[in-house]
């Protein structure tokens, strides 16, 4: 389900014969009646089986990327979605109280996060993958889902939950909410016949297709395809659809891709099919076993199977339980349409609340161009880290991509960007007043940070800058919180530079300038983890306590009279660009007197 699938939209031409119930005429277990019967986002976490505990437990915030198609490796789009994820994870909560946590990590706000990805498994292009790729389909989601798993790592990604729409807990829950919308009376049985993309794995409208019945996405002809399907009542959802986003217009975001879809269902909904006669790799339909659940319905409810710890289990009520509904669902814009009209249709139809919030970010182009394999100028994730490393990664799509807008990489702006704002603006402000307290104070520092400002507007400066950061943290503005984190280390250079002709050297001067390096690491952990690290420990404290920082802890005043700071080293190198002879020298690949820059590498505290 992640980008590259565009909309499935198989038109039904009538209902099936007979009264269909209501949706929510059955009755259900509370924890499964919706707050609203609209949908408008209420929670459902304690049930009438669930503890008193539970129930008073904190609220979770729940946050999810799509969960990726395996029919080939990851690239750069679906990193750049989970970067962004992971750094809302880092933000918006403390370690997750089940789960023990990867090094260097450090969650911000005083909640519990439970952060999903994960890989999208079955299909007809997954079988025809495999098939070309001379592995059985199971060996084949294996090799690609596994791909995933390390490229997060390199990526310094903390997910919580990993989920695959192949796992037999997976199976379970889509099992059981299959069942549950077919009692709501919303899925029948009806022949549809039409123009089918199989890249897509969706049917066509004639109008849609460009000359010779090819696909507009994928530029391939469509074939005629005749099934005996299963159908799901989209239609019915209408008035409730319209009216969740007239009650809750943060439902989609931002605001320009909530008009989006309000167009979408104010065009009139079609119902469509969620089973293939023709396709065997999938989750075989429960009442007719000759046929398979269509990927989507399949896929979406990983957001909800993925919830379930290993080993317990395996029902809806029991994923429901343990946090659902979803706070946030990141996604690319391209999937906008299966997760703001067609995922809350489906969860009102099994009486489940619908996700707090789908945000559908932009796309990334190469020197303005859209990338693709045909032309050649494709941008590999792990290429990127192994030459820059994941903090420079992870900064540049953060700062320079405004989140939820298209985006752009070229290579001469990623170096200048990271080598101005990581390596000189931070990492030289922080190694020069290092460097100064070594010669001047033998690297321990003579007051507290409290009181070195006494009666300084410089505090005041940074604490408001502070407060702004937070601030778009909390709204996903992750592009304005790199920029005004930033901000805090041009007051810190300029402060320097004001002291110039003065006592440059003054004691508590210094303990000024590392106080504001301390609160520089914190406020940009969720961005760049390791960098933060070695920033925090170059100022004399320990990879445990990196691990255990809240957002509380930007505030001025983490600094004491007597602490000793590390020895001074560069906390990040620049970037280089290689000549002919050092590219041929390094790597075979280096041809035509190109040029290609690289790290020379990261200097561990």
């Amino acid at each position: 389900m992640a980008a590259g699938r565009a909309f499935l939209g198989a038109p039904c031409s009538s209902l099936a014969a007979g009264a269909r119930r209501l949706a929510f005429a059955s009755p259900l277990p509370r924890t499964l009646t919706p707050a609203l019967s609209c949908g408008v986002r209420g929670r459902c976490i304690a049930s009438a089986s669930s503890s008193p505990d539970a129930a008073s437990s904190p609220e979770p915030y729940v946050l999810t990327t799509p969960l990726y198609y395996v029919n080939a490796p990851p690239h750069m789009g679906s990193a750049y979605t989970t970067i962004a994820a992971d750094a809302i994870a880092r933000f918006q909560a403390s370690l997750h109280p089940r789960l023990q946590r990867l090094q260097f990590l450090t969650r911000l706000q005083e909640k519990n996060v439970i952060f999903i990805t994960g890989t999208d498994e079955h299909g007809e292009k997954i079988a025809a993958s495999a098939e070309a790729s001379g592995r059985n389909p199971k060996e084949h989601c294996d090799a690609i889902s596994s791909s995933y798993k390390m490229l997060w790592a390199d990526l310094d990604i903390e997910y919580d939950k990993f989920i695959r729409t192949t796992d037999r807990k997976h199976e379970a829950v889509v099992n059981e909410f299959y069942s549950r919308v077919l009692d709501s009376g919303d899925i029948y049985r009806a022949d549809y016949e039409g123009l089918y993309c199989v890249s897509c794995e969706e049917y066509k409208d004639e109008k849609e297709l460009l000359e010779n019945n090819c696909c507009p996405v994928h530029l391939k002809p469509c074939v005629e395809r005749k099934e005996d399907n299963y159908f799901f009542a989209l239609s019915k959802y209408q008035h409730k659809l319209e009216e969740l986003l007239t009650r809750n217009p943060d439902f989609v975001r931002p605001s320009y891709r909530l008009n989006e879809v309000q167009g979408w269902i104010k065009s009139g909904l079609r119902d469509f099919s969620i089973s293939r006669a023709s396709v065997e790799w999938g989750i075989p339909v429960p009442n007719d076993t000759k046929q398979t659940i269509y990927v989507w319905f399949d896929a979406l409810l990983g957001y909800i199977s993925a919830l379930l710890d290993d080993g317990e289990q395996a029902s809806l009520q029991q994923a429901v339980d343990h946090g659902w509904p979803a706070s946030l669902h990141l996604i690319g814009k391209d999937i906008l349409r299966f997760h703001a009209v067609y995922w809350p249709a489906m969860l009102m139809s099994a009486g489940l609340s619908v996700p707090d919030t789908v945000f559908g970010h932009g796309f990334l182009t190469k020197d303005g161009m859209k990338m693709g394999k045909s032309l050649g100028n494709t941008l590999e994730p792990k290429d990127l880290v192994e030459r820059f490393g994941a903090d420079a990664v992870r900064y540049f799509f953060l700062r320079e991509v405004e989140f939820g807008n298209d985006g752009d990489y070229s290579e001469e702006r990623f170096i200048n960007i990271v080598n101005a704002h990581l390596a000189n603006t931070i990492g030289n402000l922080l190694n020069r007043t290092l460097g100064l307290l070594k010669k001047n104070c033998k690297s321990k520092l003579a007051f507290d940070s409290i009181a070195a400002a006494d009666g300084s507007l410089f505090r005041d400066n940074i604490e408001n800058l502070v407060d702004n950061a937070k601030h778009q943290y909390e709204n996903l503005l992750l592009s304005s919180a790199c920029e005004t984190v930033l901000e805090i280390g041009n007051l810190g250079n300029l402060y320097v530079d004001e002291q110039a002709h003065g006592p440059v050297s003054s004691k508590g001067d210094l303990v000024l300038i590392l106080e504001t390096m301390r609160i520089i690491a914190i406020a940009l952990s969720p961005i760049t983890p390791s960098l933060s690290l070695r920033i925090y420990t170059q100022l004399g404290f320990t990879e445990d306590q990196f691990r255990v920082l809240r957002w509380e802890d930007t505030k001025w005043g983490g600094l004491k009279a007597g602490q000793v700071m590390s020895e001074p080293k560069p906390v990040f190198a620049r970037i280089e660009t290689e000549t002919e002879e050092d590219a041929q020298a390094s790597s075979k690949a280096a041809k035509g007197g190109k040029k290609k820059a690289r790290s020379k590498g990261l200097v561990e505290a």
